[in-house]
């Protein structure tokens, strides 16, 4: 491009002020902020100066400015740039959108989908979010006395009642209550811990990098498929202040395996005055076992087994809001409840709202019922087919089979969530296919529907497994299929 032309093309951008007063800019203003639309604004009409300059250089293909008679006409150049800038504002608009937290429709069988949000919430912690805790709140206010009260009381009490434990307290991940247990219980002493138990999960969290952050010194003992108890007697010294037991939540050792029973790691650690502390991971308060969730601890089996301090995950298998629990004798709760770090790591009202709801369906019972996780868990493959053939009738009055192809196929769930690994309960998937679309094109514009489907792709068909669909979103779903389908 000659340097002539290239002038005239840079004079022909418009300018910041022009594309805010375009009809496109008017139309997002209200609901992008005026302050935001501008820096939009620059950046764009800054990336169509750049690609003019590249595009002198041969760096990159010319950017059309109208065709040969608009690159004769600055006038009919100036209009051709203002349109694709004022294009390019709306798609920047869109995108800038698009990143905020929004609903989707998990559709992929993954019960506690860690990019998801792990654990839908209740009908009652919704309420209890939105209803109760959303304005103000009791969050630490006694309504009889008047007097200031006690952060997360009554989840603390509920959670004590339902693992039999002396005490509890609600921090707000499990990797913080991990910390804080570390910390307030071990600081400048050492902590003995099997070499199969040193587990990474998801985000590049490893015990051996908490434990070094909480001031511990890790001693491991035994190999990682077999620790012994001597190999825990053995490590002892004067400077040991806890055993750690670690749940290994996102994976198995199977085969030529061993570790000691929690029972004896609390027998030799209570004879030397020594505290055994048990990460539970993802941790139950209910036996999943008739649903095939085999292995997972139950916490009131924990506690009653000898373990001093237990933490587990509010946002996993209880089926609640992210947050770390930990429960166990009270004189330790109410170590780590004065400890410094404890301000830093405390949950706030929104996490302890729905806390505090989904624990009370357990309180009455009516868990399995009411926590989406659970349900979601305990419904069979026959359940999950009667749904998708009624499903696929719904479809049939709306998209023709020309239009959208679609059968049940057998397939798997996933527990996810670092629970549960070796566990995938059979499940009916629906999988669909487009006469004119690839399946990655086709779940493409089911990711950018409004909401989201979130599916997979299986055998060249897009695979819906309405185990995580709460019947509540079939509608949307359909609408988005309907969508979809359209050529």
């Amino acid at each position: 491009m000659p340097d002539q032309t290239l002038s005239e093309r840079l004079r022909a951008l418009p300018s910041v002020d022009a594309l805010l007063r375009t009809r496109e800019a008017t139309a997002l203003r209200e609901r992008v902020g005026a302050e935001r639309l501008t820096e939009i604004a620059r950046i764009v009409t800054g990336e169509l100066r750049d690609e003019l300059r590249r595009a002198r250089d041969g760096e990159g293909a010319s950017l059309s400015t109208g065709g040969e008679g608009a690159r004769s006409n600055g006038e009919g150049a100036r209009e051709s740039l203002l349109a694709e800038a004022a294009r390019r504002l709306a798609l920047a608009a869109a995108r800038d959108a698009a990143a905020a937290l929004r609903r989707v429709i998990n559709a992929t069988g993954v019960v506690l989908h860690t990019n998801l949000g792990r654990a839908p919430l209740s009908e009652d912690a919704r309420r209890a979010v939105s209803e109760e805790a959303a304005g103000y709140c009791t969050l630490e206010y006694d309504t009889e006395t008047g007097a200031r009260g006690r952060r997360g009381a009554r989840a603390e009490s509920l959670l004590a009642e339902l693992t039999g434990a002396q005490d509890a307290l609600v921090v707000n991940n499990c990797a913080a209550a991990a910390l804080l247990v570390l910390t307030a219980l071990a600081r400048g002493g050492e902590t003995i811990v099997s070499r199969g138990e040193l587990v990474e999960i998801g985000g590049d969290f490893r015990v051996p990098d908490v434990m070094a952050e909480s001031g511990t010194t890790m001693i491991e003992v035994g190999t990682t498929n077999r620790t012994k108890l001597s190999d825990y007697v053995r490590a002892f010294t004067d400077r040991t202040r806890l055993i750690l037991r670690v749940h290994p939540s996102n994976y198995r050792v199977v085969g030529f395996t061993s570790a000691p029973a929690l029972e004896e790691l609390a027998r030799v650690a209570h004879e030397r005055g020594l505290l055994l502390y048990e990460d539970a991971g993802s941790g139950a308060l209910t036996d999943l076992a008739p649903f095939g969730l085999a292995g997972e601890p139950l916490i009131g089996d924990s506690i009653a087994h000898g373990a001093d301090v237990v933490t587990f995950s509010g946002d996993k298998l209880l089926g609640a809001s992210q947050a770390g629990l930990v429960v166990g004798r009270r004189d330790l709760i109410e170590r780590l409840r004065r400890s410094p770090l404890y301000r830093a790591l405390r949950a706030d009202k929104l996490a302890l709202a729905a806390l505090e709801a989904t624990l009370d369906s357990y309180r009455r019972g009516d868990a399995p019922r009411e926590v989406p996780a659970l349900r979601m868990i305990g419904a069979t493959r026959d359940e999950i087919e009667g749904r998708a053939r009624s499903f696929i009738k719904r479809l049939r009055a709306r998209v023709a089979d020309d239009a959208l192809t679609v059968e049940i196929v057998e397939g798997r769930s996933a527990i996810g969530g670092g629970s549960a690994p070796t566990t995938h309960p059979p499940t009916a998937l629906l999988a669909l296919a487009h006469p004119a679309l690839s399946a990655s094109a086709l779940e493409e514009r089911l990711r950018r529907n409004a909401p989201p489907i979130i599916a997979r792709i299986l055998d060249e068909h897009v695979a819906l497994d309405l185990r995580t669909v709460l019947e509540s979103e079939e509608a949307e779903l359909l609408d988005a299929l309907a969508s979809a389908s359209a050529a």
